[in-house]
């Protein structure tokens, strides 16, 4: 079955940098659409950046363009999101998704449409 295992995550200064990484099985990785997500509590998820499959372009929330990178590598089934710049207020629980049926434009949809998810890993900036 499809399954995403994410790791890294963990305490930041602002200012700092992390990777995230999610790890997929159960499916051909270099065909489905890789997306991030984040949540804090009482909000809705959030996304936070996709790479689309289809045609390999990459998109971003306005929250984090200019600092986060998403990329994926294919022969390891592995996609990353390297955070850089970190504020407090990216402080949330990042979520990997795939399993994205039908997007038009851009790949970063809302959150209900993704169909496979991590297991979730928090990130917290803060001194």
């Amino acid at each position: 079955q499809v399954q995403l295992v994410q790791s890294g995550g963990g305490l930041v200064q602002p200012g700092g940098s992390l990777r995230l990484s999610c790890a997929g099985s159960g499916f051909t990785f270099s065909t489905y659409t890789i997306a991030w997500f984040r949540q804090v509590p009482g909000k809705e998820r959030e996304g936070v950046s996709c790479f689309s499959s289809r045609d390999g372009s990459t998109d971003y929330s306005d929250s984090v363009k200019g600092r986060f990178t998403i990329s994926r590598d294919n022969a390891k089934n592995t996609a990353y999101l390297q955070m850089n710049s970190l504020k407090p207020e990216d402080t949330a629980v990042y979520y990997c998704a795939t399993g994205l049926a039908y997007y038009g434009r851009t790949c970063l949809v809302n959150w209900r449409a993704y169909g496979y998810w991590g297991q979730g890993t928090q990130v917290t900036v803060s001194s």
